[in-house]
Parts: structure tokens; sequence; C-alpha cells
């Protein structure tokens, strides 16, 4: 793709969100696209929102599991970008209509206090560099339509990768604990979701490439091939180990960790 293409695809994106109006699959118009023009998309539109005033706070990791991998035919994760307006406190309320096609999914958070790069980070490398893990929600939606109105297409690995991952918001809460000091197992770290008060989902850390911390790796791995390394004080979504679940103006989310406290939001 070229960089007017480029442009003109994040200022559909910026234009989507600010109207909550999805706009059209850049697959559909852009047949011929590879992963890469997907994040060359999204990198645009971040680069746009902090023209705009925005600052990174951090990344996300998606697609973590091999059932939604082999669904959108990909071979390796996904990740999008962390933004410093996307982040909610425990137990808060979120406005609804800043949103379109809202879904919610249960993971752990990473906080790094070391700078964390590639092109050869490992799982240690991650549990060294990593100030403390939380307990997060979370919130994706959609910026391009899922189903296109015309000709019923559902959108694309790349259509997602395109919309930042779908990554709209999070959520942290929990307690927060230290890798490098507690002897924690975090393969089996669980979550018992809810939606008001009707349990929705469970899962396990280990669905999350078997361990959540190669997904930091990867990641770290990932972003080296565009001259990008973790910074200290950046927030990593691991990844899900829940499927997404439809959330809507009034539902109340709690997600129990155990030992590790519960995170919660309220849609208002």
């Amino acid at each position: 793709m070229t960089p007017g293409q480029l442009k003109d695809a994040a200022l559909r994106l910026e234009q989507a969100e600010r109207t909550r109006v999805p706009c059209r699959q850049f697959s559909l118009d852009y047949p011929e696209m590879r992963i890469e023009d997907a994040y060359a998309i999204q990198h645009a539109w971040m680069a746009l929102k902090q023209e705009n005033g925005r600052t990174i706070k951090g990344h996300k990791i998606g697609l973590t599991s091999k059932a939604m991998q082999r669904a959108v035919n990909i071979g390796e994760p996904d990740f999008g970008v962390l933004l410093d307006d996307m982040f909610y406190r425990d137990g808060a309320a979120i406005p609804s209509e800043r949103f379109m096609q809202l879904r919610i999914e249960a993971e752990l958070a990473f906080v790094l206090d070391k700078p964390l790069s590639g092109p050869d980070c490992t799982l240690f490398d991650v549990l060294d560099a990593t100030a403390y893990i939380t307990p997060a929600l979370e919130i994706l939606d959609a910026r391009i339509q899922r189903v296109d109105p015309q000709t019923q297409r559902t959108r694309t690995v790349l259509d997602t990768i395109s919309d930042n991952a779908a990554n709209a918001a999070l959520v942290l809460g929990g307690r927060p604990f230290r890798p490098a000091v507690q002897d924690v197992d975090l393969r089996r770290i669980g979550a018992i979701v809810s939606k008001n008060g009707e349990v929705e989902e469970t899962g396990l850390a280990a669905g999350v490439l078997n361990h959540p911390g190669y997904g930091v790796a990867w990641l770290a791995n990932r972003l080296h091939r565009y001259g990008v390394a973790l910074a200290p004080g950046q927030v990593i979504l691991a990844g899900s180990f829940i499927r997404p679940l439809e959330v809507a103006k009034g539902d109340t989310i709690i997600a129990d960790y155990g030992d590790f406290g519960t995170v919660s939001c309220y849609f208002s």
C-alpha cells in the first residue's frame, strides 16, 4: 500500500471511532494487502493519535490461542497499542456510548521496570524485567465493519490488525504480585468471569501460548523488526484466556482470579 492509502485508512479509522459508525473493510478495498500493510495502517493511526495528544502507555497481544489462530488463518499472535486514554480503574463505570461493538476479555497484565528488546528475548528475560503482574480486563471494539452489508463477507485478520488489533480500553485490578519474589505458577492462574451475576466463561492462563510470559517475549522479538523496544513502565496485556464476551450498556463484568483478587467494571 502507498503512503497515501495508509494515511487515508488511518483517517477512516479515526472518523469511525469519532462518529461511532464502522468503516468498510480494508481487505475489500485493498484485496492485495498483506499483514505488514495492516500493521502499517495501525502504525499510521497510532501516529495520528499521538499527533492529537495521545501517549503510548503499552501494548496488547491477541490471538494467543491455537484455536483462534486457526480460526483466522494466521500462524502467530497479533499486537496493538495501549494509549493513555484507554485505562480505567478497577470498578469503573465505563461510558458505553464511547464504543460501537463492545466485547471483553480476561487476561494478565505485565508492568515492566526494565526494557525488553529482541531479537532473542526469552521467557526468563520477561520475568526478570517485570515489576509486577496484575489481573486485567481488555475491552474490545470494532471500528471496521465485522460483516460487510453488501457482500455479507466477514472481516479478516488484516482488518482486525489494522483496527489496533481490536483494542479499545482496559481495566487493571486484582492483587498485583511480583514474579521475581513470589513463587507463582503463572500457567495455573485462572479466572471465573461473570456478567450480571451469571458465570459466562472460565479459563487458565496456560491457554496463552502455554505461559503468558511467552507472549510478552514474542512481542519484544516481533517489535524488533521495527526497531521498537518495550520500555520500563509500559503495560503489556499478555493475551486472553477466555473467549470474547459480548457486552452492552447496563452490564456488570466481574473476573474472579481467586488468590489474585477480582477486577470489574460497569458499562453505563
